[in-house]
């Protein structure tokens, strides 16, 4: 069997190190003149798939990310860890839901016919962990979530993945193609060299629309109003149980 087409998503994010400002009109978050990186999780399923082509198990790694311009530095620093080559889908994703992405990913593996999708479990902006599922029963394709352990096997035919569920570990046997959603414990990515960064600013970057796709992102949910969360009161120590029991039942209203 040849080797597979390995197709990783990445999205640009506000950076994990800075604090998210509401804007003040409660619109949504401030982005202007704020620090922007890749997904954590969609960096490590940059990882894996590199570990799978030095393992021998692909032949090419593609990565592919939906957004404004400046989503191709995203996309450069997934071709500094080592992507073949990029597809920007070029589109506003203030206000996509994760229904919209999935479509898009779904325009996108058909023409590149992938033999495994891999996605981070979700984004650190807004933590919905909804499109490699939504991915997956679009596609027809097996999935397996929470990847913390994955191995392929059978020439590229079959892989088996460790996945963290509430209970402990879980393992799942799956035919390819399918999508795999990857959690914090999978691995620990590499580091992008300048080199290597200057070396992805030659790969082949694909740009796209919604429209080449031919798929719809009329907007299906209207966002009305953003505010931060209600600042909590400070604690308090007590000197006793009684006076526990006495705040919790007259202050907290708890019993």
């Amino acid at each position: 069997m040849s080797k597979m087409r390995i197709l990783v998503g990445v999205k640009r994010v506000i950076d994990y190190g800075v604090k998210v400002r509401v804007r003040a009109d409660k619109s949504g978050v401030e982005m202007e003149n704020v620090k922007m990186s890749i997904n954590p999780f969609c960096e490590i399923a940059m990882e894996e798939a590199m570990r799978l082509k030095e393992g021998g198990h692909a032949a090419e790694v593609v990565a592919v990310s939906i957004g404004p311009e400046k989503a191709v530095d995203t996309l450069r620093h997934a071709m500094a860890m080592g992507a073949d080559r990029a597809v920007h889908v070029l589109a506003e994703t203030e206000g996509m839901v994760p229904l919209q992405v999935a479509k898009l990913l779904v325009a996108v593996a058909q023409k590149e016919s992938p033999g495994l999708i891999i996605l981070g479990k979700q984004a650190i902006d807004g933590d919905c962990n909804q499109t490699g599922q939504m991915l997956s029963a679009l596609l027809g394709w097996p999935q397996a979530t929470f990847a913390s352990k994955m191995t392929v096997a059978d020439g590229g035919a079959k892989a088996e993945v460790v996945r963290e569920v509430d209970g402990g570990l879980e393992t799942v046997g799956l035919r390819l193609p399918a999508v795999v959603t990857t959690d914090l414990r999978l691995n620990e990515p590499r580091y992008a060299t300048l080199p290597n960064i200057m070396k992805a600013k030659k790969k082949k970057v694909d740009k796209l629309t919604p429209a080449d796709l031919g798929v719809d992102l009329a907007p299906r949910v209207k966002q009305l109003l953003v505010e931060e969360p209600p600042k909590r009161k400070a604690g308090v120590k007590v000197t006793s149980v009684d006076e526990l029991f006495d705040k919790l039942a007259n202050e907290a209203k708890a019993f």
